[in-house]
């Protein structure tokens, strides 16, 4: 397929649904894995450092396998990437539900990770391809899909457990839901380019290095409201454990509604006061999360970290892609790699200092972090000379 005929497919509606489709395939995985995260716990009797050492398995699997992804990508094409890793992280995803040991659960989910991260980079990469070649900016759209995923996944398991589903039932509908979106989105993905080298793995440098930093902040706070949210809810005594997926769909609604908008909303106000606002909010909003007396408190805390990091990551990516420190593409990439692996990894962090302190200072610990965006909203957004 040559540049022309790429920039046409680009352009097709069927190849817009079709990306769209595959970021809510990814949210909605996550999704229905963050209710079944304290049924892990319970089954197999872990303390928090336990389930943090669990994740961070999930975090080991996905970033050992992102840079590989890129390098795929660059010599395959990212549809048969984004094929790979959707229909591997679905068929791989009932077995979190029935390993009966940790040691079968770690392979389980280094290998989840793995998939997810061939996923992850296969459909930001094709995301790239089809905004290159349209008319309007996409980006926003397709995250807005992935928080719609998101959503769909954690109320889609919250219903089925709390209708009496067993974790079984739920993860298994939750991937064949996922791989039939795949076998569909399929046929309509732009096939890509092979190129003739395989892009080199880019540490980021400079003004790149701060932007993935907070990235990375950002996206640690995503992986905790997944991974975590469920048991700082239960923990407080504030919901039962079918329930406690509830934090992470509030995240998911007002994520959605945040990047449905965030395009206006950018423009409007300047992406250093995005920086700013959003990175305040969602300090807010953890700090309700973490305090809460009630479960209303807590629920307009999970809704107010939503809205407030909804659009702090794509604003990086755009000003990771405008700043002149690196070449565009390769500082994307570095960015991206920082944010998923904080994303990731991050949250395997926060179980071992629960298990030092409590969970709850783990996530006043994430207040501390995510303070880096808006002290850094200036440096990031200042104009080159």
């Amino acid at each position: 397929m040559n540049k022309m005929e790429m920039t046409s497919a680009s352009n097709r509606p069927a190849t817009h649904h079709a990306t769209r489709l595959v970021f809510f395939v990814a949210g909605f995985v996550l999704g229905c894995w963050s209710p079944l995260i304290p049924y892990v716990k319970q089954r197999l009797a872990l303390d928090d450092a336990g389930l943090g050492l669990l994740l961070l398995c999930l975090g080991i699997g996905s970033v050992v396998t992102m840079p590989l992804a890129g390098i795929a990508c660059s010599r395959y094409g990212t549809r048969k990437v984004i094929v790979w890793g959707g229909l591997g992280l679905t068929a791989m995803f009932p077995a979190v539900a029935v390993a009966g040991s940790v040691w079968l659960m770690v392979g389980v989910v280094v290998w989840i990770g793995a998939f997810l991260g061939l996923l992850e980079v296969g459909m930001n990469s094709h995301a790239v391809e089809v905004e290159r070649g349209s008319e309007k900016p996409l980006m926003s759209g397709f995250h807005a899909l992935f928080s719609v995923g998101g959503f769909a996944g954690a109320g889609g398991a919250i219903l089925l457990l709390t209708l009496g589903a067993t974790p079984l039932q739920s993860a298994s509908a939750c991937a064949l839901l996922g791989m039939i979106a795949v076998l569909v989105a399929w046929p309509f993905l732009l096939k890509g380019e092979a190129e003739a080298e395989a892009g080199a793995i880019v540490l980021p440098k400079g003004i790149v290095l701060v932007i993935a930093l907070l990235a990375a902040s950002t996206f640690l706070v995503e992986g905790a409201i997944l991974d975590w949210g469920a048991l700082l809810v239960t923990g407080q005594g504030l919901v039962e454990i079918a329930m406690g997926g509830y934090g992470y769909m509030l995240f998911s609604v007002a994520m959605t509604i945040g990047r449905l908008f965030g395009d206006r909303f950018v423009a409007a106000v300047g992406s250093r006061q995005s920086l700013v606002w959003g990175g305040a909010l969602t300090i807010v909003g953890l700090l309700l999360a973490t305090a809460a007396p009630h479960i209303i408190v807590s629920a307009i805390g999970f809704l107010a970290i939503g809205f407030g990091a909804s659009n702090i990551v794509p604003v990086l990516f755009s000003l990771a892609g405008s700043q002149t420190q690196m070449p565009s593409g390769q500082a994307v990439a570095a960015v991206a790699t920082a944010g998923y692996g904080g994303i990731l990894l991050g949250p395997a962090a926060i179980g071992f200092l629960a298990d030092v302190t409590s969970l709850q200072a783990a996530f006043v610990a994430l207040v501390v972090l995510m303070s880096l965006v808006p002290l850094f909203a200036v440096r990031v957004t200042a104009r080159p000379v």
